[in-house]
């Protein structure tokens, strides 16, 4: 899960509450500015920073709707004077890929239910994630993808260990 928060919002508590509805955390990294584009800065305000969560337990593909719309309600809660404070975006891992969730309609995109539509955002082929002709400008940086691979490789590790079972 992508964490965007401004003027130091969030923290233990929102990492309490995503532990709580996704149990305990695999993988988090250390917030760092987010300056790929100024589009939340007339609601968030400036100094945005990025951060990344990944979660132990593995979630059925089919619930990325469900948990798109619950993270909604928590960027909900930290609202202030109408104005969002934090934005989560979830996302699903895979070996192949690495898709994201999200409220705004294209074509690339695919409607999963009551508005939410799923995005393939990186795919990965030799040994690395691929952005895609749509893929965010900050999903192609190499910070992101070096984030995502290791959470992949986290999420490889998983698998290996579920089969042994």
């Amino acid at each position: 899960m992508g964490i965007l928060s401004s003027r130091g919002r969030g923290g233990e508590e929102l990492l309490s509450l995503l532990v709580e509805l996704w149990g305990g955390i695999d993988f988090h990294c250390p917030p760092f500015p987010f300056t790929f584009t100024s589009y939340y800065d007339s609601e968030m305000g400036a100094g945005i920073e990025r951060s990344f969560v990944s979660f132990g337990r593995l979630v059925d593909p089919s619930c990325l709707a469900r948990i798109k719309r619950e993270t909604n309600a928590i960027e909900d809660r930290f609202r202030e004077d109408g104005r969002r404070t934090v934005n989560l975006d979830p996302g699903l891992m895979a070996l192949s890929r690495f898709s994201l969730a999200t409220t705004k309609e294209s074509a690339h995109r695919i409607p999963l239910e009551a508005g939410i539509y799923a995005e393939v955002t990186l795919l990965y082929s030799r040994k690395s994630f691929q952005p895609l002709a749509w893929t965010y400008p900050d999903y192609r940086s190499e910070r992101y993808i070096q984030v995502l691979e290791e959470v992949r490789r986290i999420y490889k590790e998983q698998l290996d260990v579920a089969a042994l079972k």
